[in-house]
């Protein structure tokens, strides 16, 4: 079977690259032009209709004509882009590339074209994927699910028309790149192209200019929610949390923060040294909320867990952290505990995490409640997004409760159910439990 899998894994890849490297080389014309040469040789097999294979010889010239051009097309050229710094799975954005002319004549009709990295997967990630997919198919009794978008793509990036460029001259152009999913873009180089007299085949320039940008997660507006839990003792709280608290205990002068207050600085220290300083105070009792992040999934490239990385990111970005902390827990190769609020950490630097974050199929689910029970003590509050309410879910949730921690449950699915999810452990506090349904998250959330 393992040899069946591997033979379709090659077909998937010879396939995809021809179909990948006939976009960018022929264009609408010459595909018209390449169906008519088949069209034509199915005629041509029979050698009484002259017509039509004369016909046939004549497309195959214009197409041999259009290919040998492209053998002779050279241009010397340098460019240099203009890249944000993050992008955001689902929201277009536009960037800006310059491109110099390095030869002594103008150049004119040319398109310009991104070479993104390969996005095919390796034999194990894709043979993941199919299984993944004939489960899902089994266990649901329903026809191959129809996938909203390639889940090996990053993004899409178009292509641009390139104004006349005289001699050492430069020009600007603004290439669109719509991300269709979370992760690291890679941009291995640029490609300067020309069509060929007849119009059939693109001949190309290529030029290395290997760059990133950082896909951050899709996120969605949240309602005003009060998050559960009230301010507790934190050791070592002016270490931690930089005077998040209620303490006004005097403790010592240090250089000021992003986001220490404004009532904190001490006019005179600024005014001697010239730059804004600030009293620190001792404060141990400061309200903290933990984000819960569920990794564990049997399907690599789920559209579910993506979703839930996008609820997880809406918190992060949405939680108000200038008076308090938030900390995110998720398992991946390792445990992993990330905190952001005052002095700490920034929100985009958790959102830079959650870009990045996979899913976990080689460990238990166990994994993850040991690293949230043995860090929860110290939280005022628990935000849990699950993929799933099984029996280790709700026993999870059971035990954080246990503690006394407020918890919000909110459990993110494919379709919905036939039947709601039985509260469980939340069976006291329903609206703190919520069913969230991937492509509906958004009116989800609003309902919480």
């Amino acid at each position: 079977m393992n040899v069946i899998w591997r033979a379709v894994y090659r077909f998937y890849r010879v396939m995809s690259w021809l179909i990948y490297w006939s976009q960018r080389r022929l264009t609408f014309a010459g595909w018209l032009m390449l169906a008519g040469f088949f069209v034509a040789g199915l005629g041509a097999l029979d050698m009484e209709s002259l017509s039509v294979y004369q016909g046939y010889v004549l497309l195959l010239l214009l197409l041999v004509s259009a290919v040998v051009f492209s053998w002779f097309f050279r241009l010397k050229y340098s460019a240099e882009r203009l890249l944000p710094r993050f992008g955001t799975a689902g929201q277009p954005f536009v960037y800006r590339i310059r491109i110099r002319n390095l030869t002594s004549k103008t150049q004119d009709d040319l398109i310009l074209m991104e070479n993104p990295a390969d996005p095919r997967p390796s034999f194990q990630e894709w043979l993941a994927r199919q299984l993944a997919e004939e489960r899902k198919v089994r266990s649901l009794r329903l026809s191959r699910p129809q996938q909203r978008y390639n889940p090996f793509r990053l993004a899409i990036v178009s292509t641009a028309s390139v104004p006349a460029i005289p001699p050492h001259e430069e020009a600007e152009v603004q290439v669109m790149v719509t991300p269709l999913r979370r992760g690291l873009l890679r941009l291995e180089g640029l490609t300067l192209a020309r069509t060929d007299p007849f119009g059939l085949f693109r001949a190309f320039a290529k030029f290395p200019l290997p760059e990133t940008i950082l896909i951050l997660p899709k996120r969605y507006p949240l309602p005003d929610i009060a998050l559960p839990g009230a301010m507790k003792y934190q050791e070592g709280g002016v270490a931690l949390a930089s005077n998040v608290g209620q303490s006004d205990e005097f403790v010592a002068l240090r250089e000021y923060r992003r986001g220490d207050p404004l009532r904190r600085i001490h006019w005179r220290s600024w005014a001697r040294t010239g730059k804004p300083i600030v009293r620190e105070f001792e404060d141990e009792f400061f309200a903290r909320h933990a984000l819960v992040l569920d990794t564990f999934c049997d399907e690599p490239y789920s559209e579910t867990f993506e979703e839930a990385v996008s609820v997880a990111a809406s918190f992060a970005s949405g939680v108000r952290t200038q008076e308090s902390l938030l900390d995110l827990l998720f398992v991946g190769s390792q445990a992993y505990c990330f905190t952001v609020g005052r002095g700490l950490a920034h929100a985009d630097q958790m959102l830079e995490i959650l870009a990045s974050v996979r899913v976990c199929s080689d460990k238990p689910f166990e994994s993850l409640e040991t690293l949230a029970l043995n860090h929860v003590s110290a939280v005022s509050g628990c935000i849990c997004v699950l993929l799933a309410w099984d029996k280790p879910r709700r026993r999870f949730v059971e035990k954080i409760k246990a503690l006394g921690i407020p918890v919000r449950v909110m459990i993110v699915v494919a379709e919905k159910p036939e039947k709601p999810f039985e509260p469980g452990p939340m069976l006291d506090e329903p609206q703190h439990f919520h069913t969230l349904v991937a492509g509906q998250i958004e009116q989800g959330l609003m309902q919480m």
